[in-house]
């Protein structure tokens, strides 16, 4: 298949995901399909044994999924897509890094929760805009207080602030940071570690990691993480906050 918003480079074992959708790779309906579409040939790719995601440019890892995609008969397709996204990442297989070269805002903050690890530049920034907007980020309501624990989780959600990216690493949501001139090396140095282990080790260990952390079970908490995210997103109030951005103008909430 031949992917128009992302990039698949395969090396030696390690694949990079790259989002091309410039200039700060914000995620839309059919970028989620295609990402989604090349996690499911990365789990059954026995050849590749770490996968690393990237945002292309030096602008922005992902600055989040597009804000018209959150509109109308839109919205619960795209969070759909978003939801499967995090169970393919989940499931896996293989270790996936979040290699973050600038912002990573909404979505692309949630991705980087999302993969295994993540390692950024001293540039980047981290956070969950969405409140702004009217409307919760679902992937963060269900992953961020297993990562840093409930009372940043809600500060970063609620509050809607960014982070530096050594802040995110002080709080987990990053394992290391590193100057942008050396981003690619330490991420390629990083992925190299899984390469000289077992690939069957490394699946099964990673299953029984994941099966041990998730005893309050994941799935469930995604699945309300989107089902909340959705009645947020579908109150006049997160409308208005959708096309108040679009139309580049201040909110008039109504609080309903």
């Amino acid at each position: 298949m031949e992917f128009q918003n992302i990039t698949l480079e395969k090396e030696g074992g390690i694949t990079r995901l790259t989002i091309n959708r410039p200039p700060v790779n914000v995620i839309n309906y059919e970028t989620l399909t295609e990402i989604n579409t090349a996690l499911e040939k990365l789990r059954e790719d026995e050849e590749i044994k770490v996968v690393l995601i990237r945002g292309s440019g030096n602008r922005a890892f992902c600055a989040g999924v597009e804000v018209k995609d959150h509109l109308g008969e839109m919205m619960p397709k795209m969070m759909a897509e978003f939801e499967k996204m995090f169970r393919l990442l989940r499931n896996l297989g293989k270790p996936s890094i979040a290699v973050v070269n600038g912002a990573a805002l909404g979505g692309g903050c949630e991705l980087v929760a999302g993969c295994d690890m993540a390692i950024a530049s001293e540039k980047a920034e981290f956070g969950q805009p969405e409140i702004r907007l009217g409307g919760l980020a679902p992937a963060a309501a269900g992953l961020f207080s297993r990562l840093m624990g409930e009372k940043r989780a809600f500060e970063l959600i609620l509050v809607g602030e960014n982070i530096s990216a050594i802040e995110a690493e002080r709080i987990g949501l990053v394992n290391k940071v590193v100057p942008e001139e050396e981003l690619k090396s330490a991420a390629d140095k990083l992925a190299s570690k899984f390469l000289e282990k077992s690939g069957l080790s490394i699946k099964l260990v990673r299953d029984a990691f994941y099966q041990c952390s998730d005893a309050t079970d994941f799935d469930k908490a995604i699945q309300k993480g989107t089902e909340l995210g959705i009645k947020t997103w579908e109150t006049e109030d997160g409308q208005e906050g959708l096309k108040s951005f679009l139309e580049k103008r201040p909110p008039v909430w109504k609080n309903r």
